[in-house]
């Protein structure tokens, strides 16, 4: 595990995405694992603007993302699908037929969700935020980690989290579906933005805490490749200890 305490939001959107640059070009029909969220926004941003400046092809590229609401139509503005529309995939070259998302329609499709990551030959770089409560997609603090693909019913925190996405909290979808833990795991390199005071106590948990599902993300701390970007807020509690 890899810390890098950048400047600020840009500065670690500039980093995450000079990385996913790098395995685009050594490797342009790599398989990217893509996040949602405020967190990547940026990262999104910086490598939309390579693809502009004739710098990155993702005609080769497939992408496979984290997690979707459960019960919530593709076509909705709040979807995950229509945020990737909106933040990434109508902005470059990616080909649809290379760009798979959960369908958001429950367990019955989490098995073949699995099917298509594992077809594609797995993920060459997942790219992850985190939650306050150190959750990574949407795996929640539980008892025990979860492999494959799964249905996730959402904790209060970041219900209330996800809620400024919506008109209230009363109208964010209360299931997920998410990659689970095993999935990300299985990535060859992982790459986990993290900004905002509010992020400093998850982010000092997942390095230096012990690795336990109540707090997902600290299984990183097991995983070959893993780079954690943060900026001066998120990371101040590393450099306190």
């Amino acid at each position: 595990m890899r810390l890098i305490r950048a400047k600020d939001y840009n500065d670690v959107s500039r980093k995450a995405a000079n990385i996913i640059a790098a395995q685009i070009y050594l490797k342009p029909d790599c398989v990217l694992g893509l996040a949602t969220g405020s967190s990547p926004v940026g990262t999104y941003k910086e490598l939309i603007a390579k693809y502009e400046a004739g710098d990155l092809d993702f005609s080769k590229v497939r992408t496979v993302n984290l997690d979707e609401y459960v019960g919530i139509n593709h076509k909705n503005p709040l979807s995950y699908h229509a945020f990737m529309q909106e933040h990434l995939f109508s902005k470059v070259n990616l080909r649809p037929e290379n760009v798979h998302l959960p369908s958001g329609n429950g367990a019955a499709d989490a098995e073949a969700y699995d099917k298509a990551i594992h077809d594609a030959g797995g993920i060459d770089i997942q790219l992850l935020g985190i939650g306050r409560n150190g959750h990574i997609g949407f795996n929640e603090p539980a008892d025990d980690f979860t492999y494959g693909t799964h249905v996730v019913t959402l904790t209060a925190d970041t219900i209330e989290a996800n809620a400024r996405f919506f008109k209230s909290a009363d109208e964010v979808p209360r299931q997920a579906v998410s990659m689970g833990i095993g999935n990300i795991m299985a990535a060859k390199c992982v790459v986990l933005v993290a900004t905002g005071e509010n992020k400093a106590k998850a982010v000092r948990d997942t390095i230096r805490g012990p690795i336990t599902p109540r707090v997902p993300a600290s299984v990183l701390q097991l995983h070959p490749c893993c780079v954690i970007l943060t900026d001066r807020e998120a990371g101040k509690l590393m450099l306190e200890e």
